[in-house]
Order: structure tokens, then sequence, then C-alpha cells
């Protein structure tokens, strides 16, 4: 397929998201075309959903913090309140939900809510590990017919992934060779925080801890502001990932949005000396992803702390770009970050005579605001810009990237089966360990 016919028909389906029903949802016995939403974690991440909530119908809000639980209830003052996400997803009028809670109960409760036949909305990453994503993402495939689901990327919304998009898919770099993207930040620690203390009574730490190995409480995993607090605990392996899920999850976005990705087949990671109770700082991961209907196989990477890929000129400084992704093709190269981009030619003129820009009736139209693009899906044909097989795809390949590391050697990756075909001991790591009573898939 020529990759001009191919982005109008992806522009064709997008538009199509924009086309609501008339009428009632859900039947007749519904009172109203609004979702009834379940929004599990109600501060952080959760409060900057309240302006798109506050158009529907919010029907339980759940948190282990009965704080932050008593903050949000004013706002949904009819809303049933919760402190374990298990019990609310048996609340029956429930059709969507919005997950917000720490990154390691996140496929929990979307595989939860999925198996309820709920809309779901969860906040990124989608996984932490591989066997989640891949469990996830076919929990999903088995419902698109009947659900919508998107991953918070909301970044995604900004007009210039778009235009990133078109000039790839156009050939303004030539053939496409290598992609990258990469982070800035350095957030190092030494290993699990020391008991101190004991949970205050507002805080239900053992339902925090959730499907994780128990850890002593110290108030440091809880001392960030809202919808920053993840820096105080996602660099902990049984909590997170680190940037690899949390602004790889973001950078890698503007990167897989212009590639049209599946899985890899093989992942290698090299960074900071391995801590089995942290994820590192410093860290670069490299994958080989096949060849689709309109390019070659590429080869795909992430860059985080002080790790950096090769600027293509000395007078571009790409650690000046704090999150950005870089695309080599046979005839230049693009630059970006969340709302910029820059084009370099590599023809001694800088020729750009290969290359038609679109009309301005051919470009991808805007995507408008992330989180009512899900709920308009919700309501009409379920499609979103960021389901969860794109991003599962996505963060499964993070993922494997970080078993890579972990392992400390290239592995060869079955994308059908899941399966690390040439290291047991890799193999074994594509799995978290949960606590009993536990269930990833409920």
């Amino acid at each position: 397929m020529k990759r001009r016919h191919f982005l109008k028909s992806v522009a064709l389906t997008g538009a199509a998201c924009l086309m609501l029903p008339r009428g009632p949802l859900f039947g007749a016995d519904a009172p109203s075309n609004k979702l009834n939403v379940a929004l599990i974690g109600t501060w952080g991440r959760g409060g900057a959903h309240f302006d798109f909530l506050k158009k529907e119908n919010v029907v339980a809000l759940c948190d282990v913090n009965e704080e932050h639980l008593a903050s949000a209830t004013p706002r949904f003052p009819n809303a049933k309140t919760y402190v374990d996400w298990r019990q609310c997803l048996e609340q029956k009028d429930i059709n969507a939900v919005m997950i917000c809670t720490a990154d390691h109960t996140h496929a929990f409760i979307a595989n939860w809510a999925m198996n309820r036949g709920h809309h779901v909305y969860c906040e990124k990453p989608l996984a932490n590990s591989v066997e989640e994503a891949r469990v996830v993402r076919a929990n999903y495939l088995q419902r698109k017919g009947k659900i919508a689901t998107q991953v918070g990327t909301q970044r995604h919304e900004y007009e210039n992934f778009n235009r990133v998009r078109e000039l790839v898919l156009d050939g303004a770099i030539g053939e496409l060779k290598n992609v990258c993207a990469w982070g800035n930040r350095k957030l190092g620690r030494p290993g699990y925080l020391p008991a101190q203390g004991e949970p205050p009574k507002h805080l239900h730490y053992d339902l925090w801890i959730g499907p994780s190995p128990m850890h002593p409480f110290n108030p440091g995993y809880f001392s960030g502001g809202p919808g920053m607090n993840c820096l105080q605990w996602n660099m902990y392996w049984d909590f997170g990932t680190g940037q690899v899920g949390d602004m790889g999850s973001h950078t890698m976005d503007l990167a897989w949005n212009g590639i049209d990705a599946t899985l890899p087949t093989t992942a290698e990671g090299k960074g900071d000396p391995l801590n089995p109770e942290v994820s590192p700082v410093k860290l670069e991961m490299h994958f080989d992803l096949p060849a689709n209907t309109w390019r070659k196989p590429i080869r795909v990477s992430w860059y985080q702390g002080g790790a950096m890929p090769t600027s293509p000129t000395p007078y571009v400084d790409l650690n000046k770009i704090g999150h950005g992704a870089m695309f080599e093709g046979s005839k230049g190269y693009l630059i970006a970050d969340f709302q910029s981009r820059i084009l370099i030619p590599s023809s001694n003129d800088g020729s750009l005579t290969y290359y038609k820009p679109r009309k301005e009736t051919e470009v991808l139209p805007r995507m408008g605001n992330f989180q009512s693009e899900w709920g308009n899906a919700c309501k009409g044909n379920l499609k979103t810009s960021c389901n969860f097989e794109y991003g599962g795809n996505m963060i499964e390949m993070m993922m494997l990237g970080v078993v890579a590391y972990r392992a400390g050697k290239k592995l060869e990756y079955d994308p059908e089966k899941g399966v690390v075909t040439n290291s047991t001991e890799a193999n074994a790591m594509i799995k978290r360990t949960y606590r009993p009573g536990w269930t990833l898939n409920g």
C-alpha cells in the first residue's frame, strides 16, 4: 500500500471517531447519554480528569487514601465510595472506568474492568511486565467490538504528533531506517526505603501495596505533590519501571505514532549496573522491528538518564531536548519534541524536491481533547488513538527491553508466542510474582 493512500485511510478512520449515534446510550433504560464512570484513584492524575468527568455521570469513587477520597466526594456527591477497587468494580451500574492508581495495579484493574464489560481509560504505563501487556492486549482484542479503551498518554493530542507522522509516512526523510526516543530525568535511589513509623489511619497501605511483595511502610513513598508523587515510588521494581514506564510511555508514543509498529523480534539493554531493587538512571534499549505494509524492518531505541543517540549534525544539540524523538531515513533526519519538529535533509544541496508536502485538505484532522476522544468512542464507534492494542504493543516492547537489561544479553523474541527463545533466565523475567490472593485476570 502506498504511504499516502495508507494515511488517507487512517485519516478517514480517525474522522469517523467523531461521529456519534443519536438517541439514548446503552438502550432504552439509560437515563441519559452519559457514561456511568468509576474513578479509581481520585488524587493526582485522577484530579486531572475532573473537568472531563463533570460532563459524565460519576457513580463510584475509589482510593486507598481516605483523605484523597474525601477531597473528591464534594465534586461528585452522588458517587458511592470505596477503598478497595475490587469491591468498586462489583457496583452494577458502572459501564466505564478511569484508572489513576499506582503503576503496579494498572494491568490488574484494567483486566478486571474489561472482564465486566466496561470501557476503560488507564493511565500509563498500561503494564509493568511483558506478561501483563500481553494479557491486557489479548483481553481487549476479545472485546474490541464492545468496549472502548485508551492509554493515558495525553500528549498524543498535540497536533505535532500528526505532523511528525505525516512527514515520516510521506517520505520527507526518504526510506525509514532507524527511530529513537529519549528522556533526560535522573532520579537515582539506593534501594527500597527502610521501615519508618506506621501508616496513617486514612491510608490503607496493604491495598496500596496490592499485588506486589510487601515492603515496610515509609512516608517517603507518599511525599510528592499531586501528579508527581509517582516520582517517589515508580523507580522501585515492585512498584514500577522508572523512566521506562513513566516518561518512556509518553516519549516513545511520539515515535510509535509514526512507524505503525507491532512487536520486536530482538531486544537488548545496557546502562548502570543492575540494582535488584531499583531501576537504573542511565539506560539504553534497542529493538529490531519487522517490516509492515509501507516500510522495511527498522531499528527502534530508547535512551534515558544521560544515555543519548548521536546527533546527525554538530549544530543540533539533542541534549537540549529534554524528551524527544529522532527518525533517520535514507534522505535525512526528523527530530521532534512533543510540540515542535525540525527536518534535516542529508543531501549536500539540501534539496527536498523528492518530497511533496500534502495539501491543507489532506492533513490529519485535529484529535481534540484526549479524554473526550475516549468518552465519545464509548458512545460511538469505540475507536480511539491509543487503545490497548496500540498501547499494549508499545509497552510490551519497552518491558522486553527491561528484561534484556536485567538479563544482561541480547534477546531473541517470538512475538506471536511471547517467548524469549535464547535465554531461559530471561524468559522467566517476563512475568511478575504476585502476593497470594491477587489475581491478574479476575
